[in-house]
């Protein structure tokens, strides 16, 4: 019986401390990430991604893949000035088998308070994201405010 405990600490253990690695290495992944964007360093932004890359951005029109993402992004990276995106906090998940992550995050962007959520998977050894969604955060008392603004028609 001594033994079956014994067994179960070190599978847990060594799961947790999995857990803790790749999460330090997700985190490392997407920081870089949001600093390539800060840097305009277009390769490097891109390059953390997967070929199958889908960005939601905070327009209603803004669902892209990475072909149109690049395509969209590349005037801002080449005018040496993309965006900056300061984390507040992150939070993960991981499947079971350790090759998915999600997660959210809260940011500081030129929007004020962001949130961004999103998904990682692990390619080879190497973690990759593969799904990224930004929205832009209010307050609830601040609702019916932003649905008259929304609904105002533009001349």
């Amino acid at each position: 019986m001594n033994h079956s405990i014994l067994l179960l600490s070190v599978l847990l253990l060594s799961f947790s401390s999995s857990t803790k690695v790749d999460q330090a290495q997700l985190d490392k992944l997407v920081n870089e990430w949001h600093q390539a964007a800060t840097d305009a360093n277009f390769e490097n932004y891109f390059g953390a991604t997967t070929e199958d890359f889908i960005f939601l951005g905070t327009d209603p029109t803004e669902r892209w893949t990475k072909a149109q993402f690049m395509a969209f992004s590349k005037p801002y990276f080449d005018k040496g000035k993309a965006w900056d995106f300061k984390v507040l906090e992150r939070n993960w998940v991981f499947d079971k088998g350790g090759k998915i992550a999600w997660f959210d995050e809260k940011l500081d962007t030129w929007m004020r308070d962001c949130r961004g959520s999103g998904i990682a998977v692990k390619v080879g050894k190497k973690w990759k994201l593969k799904y990224y969604n930004l929205t832009v955060l209010i307050e609830n008392d601040k609702v019916q405010e932003f649905i008259l603004l929304k609904d105002k028609k533009v001349d």
